[in-house]
């Protein structure tokens, strides 16, 4: 484990607190040579999303040695021939895509997803700076029962798909409601896209949220249904995650049949009868139709909030 003191330095920043962790990384409230606030993103010695829980304590305060309730970790997930599996990561291979990472946000400037001030080496291991962003995650303002408004979402579809036109972020591939910073503005800034090594065949993301373990925008489509539906009943549509044959060549009848049943779930409206239908067809469409992209997710958006 990394563990780093107030004080201490990196490079030319100085730590000031741990701010949180997840299954590959952990990220330190730092300040640089002018003062200003920066996020040092540094990886773990080794992880992964079901590793990282057995051995860390679960704890509502945030420290290196625990896991809070507020993170739900990303997992690595290696894309073989036979299918996708979910592995470990260690130190080498993490070092490796927290610096893929790094040059994957460092191409892809947007007011809505998190900067890059640089990418460094500490004692051997790789250091992403980070722009500081003030606010809360979306994961803690569910948790407070703060409102929850449609138009980050809206903000998100709209930052995703001007990023996709100008090639500089093919999909984010992690969107949770940890990943999603609310400033007091009321913007909204994405963090920790998946980190990705096509050429590896491996990326890191969160299963409950792309349980079928895409690699293109429609994990990005299906995210925001299952973070809607979360929002709405206080629980996730698929507890069994992720697919079995999530990776594989689909098209098989025993595939289809997986898939078909593998995507029933409670409908919204059973768990939360005050549920809009129209909100109710978006997480549908979301969850299952494969050609729901976020162009069709932009007008259903656009739609529900004029109507309101």
């Amino acid at each position: 484990m990394i563990k780093l003191e107030a004080g201490e330095r990196l490079g030319t920043y100085t730590v000031q607190e741990f701010i949180a962790r997840g299954g590959f990384a952990l990220v330190y409230l730092a300040e640089d040579s002018r003062g200003e606030k920066v996020a040092l993103k540094i990886g773990d010695v080794a992880g992964g999303g079901r590793y990282v829980t057995r051995f860390l304590e679960i704890t509502n305060e945030r420290k290196p040695e625990g896991i809070s309730p507020d993170e739900t970790p990303a997992e690595a997930v290696f894309f073989r021939k036979e299918g996708a599996k979910v592995d470990f990561l260690d130190a080498h291979e993490i070092d490796f895509m927290v610096r893929a990472e790094g040059e994957l946000l460092a191409s892809a400037r947007h007011p809505n997803l998190v900067g890059v001030r640089e990418v460094f080496k500490h004692d051997g291991r790789t250091v992403v700076a980070l722009d500081y962003v003030r606010g809360k995650t979306l994961r803690e303002k569910i948790r407070a029962l703060e409102g929850i408004r449609l138009n980050w979402f809206l903000t998100i579809v709209r930052a995703l798909q001007k990023m996709q036109r100008a090639g500089e972020l093919a999909y984010h591939g992690d969107l949770k409601p940890e990943n999603i910073i609310v400033k007091p503005s009321g913007s909204v800034v994405l963090v920790d896209p998946a980190m990705r090594a096509h050429e590896r065949g491996v990326i890191t993301t969160t299963p409950h949220y792309n349980p079928l373990l895409l690699r293109d925008a429609k994990a990005d489509v299906m995210g925001i249904g299952i973070m809607l539906y979360e929002i709405l009943t206080g629980v996730l549509p698929f507890d069994e995650v992720p697919w079995n044959y999530a990776g594989r060549e689909q098209g098989g009848e025993v595939e289809r049949l997986s898939l078909s049943y593998f995507l029933s779930y409670p409908p919204p409206k059973d768990l939360n009868p005050n549920t809009p239908e129209p909100l109710a067809r978006m997480i549908y469409r979301c969850l299952t139709v494969n050609d729901y992209g976020l162009p069709e997710l932009e007008k259903d958006l656009v739609d529900f909030l004029r109507k309101e």
